[in-house]
């Protein structure tokens, strides 16, 4: 069941993380954190100047947003719900980029890479804490980044 956290004005400019907090911590005190595996979405009730041609990913304010509730969770990739591009959008907040109107998102490469190997390792050794299987959805996630880890890459993680 995919849960929804709306966030607005108010909470973006003021940093206020309760809306996503309520709703992570709910999820982690219910002690089924594996259940609740991509089903997290946000809605993003952000109000622009009327004329301003900024994506959400380009205003300072909501990108400051979602980097302070990074650092808070920073295994939150393992909630988003992929299919629904959350993971994407959630890795445009982080990432710079540009966008194409004929390509799409453009991220800067080196930062992005940067961001993957970031996301892997604390992935990696969050979900091994958890006792949930790692490798398969490590691999998904770089490949909706364009990226294809290789096997040999997870050999490191397993003497560990």
């Amino acid at each position: 069941m995919t849960t929804t956290i709306a966030l607005n004005n108010d909470c973006i400019n003021t940093l206020d993380l309760s809306p996503a907090t309520t709703v992570i911590e709910n999820i982690l005190q219910s002690g089924a954190i594996a259940s609740q595996e991509q089903q997290i979405q946000f809605e993003l009730n952000y109000e622009q100047e009327p004329g301003d041609p900024r994506e959400l990913s380009e205003i300072p304010e909501v990108r400051l947003w979602f980097i302070r509730l990074d650092a808070q969770y920073p295994w939150l990739p393992f909630l988003l719900d992929w299919k629904a591009g959350e993971f994407v959008r959630y890795t445009a907040m982080l990432v710079p980029h540009q966008f194409s109107s004929k390509e799409g998102i453009q991220y800067n490469p080196e930062a992005l890479e940067i961001f993957l190997m970031h996301k892997l390792f604390i992935l990696t050794d969050w979900l091994k804490q958890q006792g949930i299987p790692f490798q398969s959805r490590i691999q998904s996630m770089a490949k909706l980044l364009g990226y294809e880890l290789d096997d040999a890459l997870f050999d490191m993680f397993a003497n560990e």
